[in-house]
């Protein structure tokens, strides 16, 4: 027998509304199955979109998903820069919105490997403190670089103040520190999908979201992104979950 909190074991695909945060939705899950819940990449409460689950035994494979490429859709209010590059953040900053080429160019420089300031309220940790907490007690810091690989960034509309963009953007890289780039905020946030997988396959309810086949969904994954978990520890979790972990909870 496994022990306590393996099973049941599957990847649930949920589309999380805006509002609660990514923890909350991992604690829903793990109150209906009683088992191990963990995820694989989390979303801003004020975003919404596709969040990866992964319940039982099939925690031990979140290497094979955090360094999945992203895609999102996002609204950005080019006159306001906020603490927060989002809409829960204070004012910082008002100006003029750009005109509709001088916003094309500065897109346009946002394409291919890009280097971008970390956003302060992130949980990226500074001197051993977790950013976010810095950025709620007024603590001013400087907020260090990531380098990120912008593969696609396309303007689908711009009305002279918000424009709304759609992303394909390697891991790990901060949405909002694209529109911190472009002197704004995001006002809203979708992830459209978390490498081969759309949010149009997620549940919307995370109380009957499906635990989908651990064999069937890494066989959706390249060989480099499974192999990024020891054979060994695949094979244990397709033993886990062929002992009745798999299926639907």
């Amino acid at each position: 027998m496994p022990p306590r909190g393996l099973r049941p074991v599957g990847i649930a695909l949920v589309d999380k509304p805006p509002g609660p945060s990514s923890f909350a939705i991992v604690a829903a899950l793990r109150r209906r199955t009683r088992a191990r819940t963990g995820h694989a990449g989390t979303l801003d409460p004020f975003a919404s979109g596709l969040l990866v689950l992964l319940s039982g035994a099939a925690t031990r494979l979140a290497p094979c998903f955090v360094g999945l490429d992203k895609r999102y859709v996002t609204d950005i209010d080019l006159t306001a820069t906020t603490t927060t590059s989002d809409p829960e953040g204070a004012v910082v900053e008002r100006h003029p919105a750009p005109t509709e080429a001088e916003l094309h160019a500065a897109v346009e420089g946002l394409r291919g490997r890009v280097e971008l300031q970390i956003p302060a309220a992130s949980a990226v940790k500074i001197d051993g403190q977790r950013a976010y907490r810095l950025a709620r007690r007024g603590v001013e810091v400087e907020m260090p670089s990531r380098s990120s690989d912008v593969h696609e960034l396309t303007i689908e509309s711009y009305d002279g103040r918000t424009v709304r963009l759609s992303l394909h953007v390697s891991s790990g890289t901060y949405v909002r520190s694209l529109a911190q780039s472009l002197g704004g905020h995001c006002t809203t946030l979708r992830r459209t999908a978390v490498g081969p997988f759309g949010v149009d396959e997620a549940d919307r309810d995370v109380a009957s979201a499906r635990l989908l086949d651990v064999e069937a969904v890494l066989a959706r994954l390249s060989e480099d992104d499974v192999e990024r978990v020891p054979a060994s520890v695949r094979n244990g979790v397709l033993a886990a979950a062929a002992g009745g972990g798999g299926g639907a909870a």
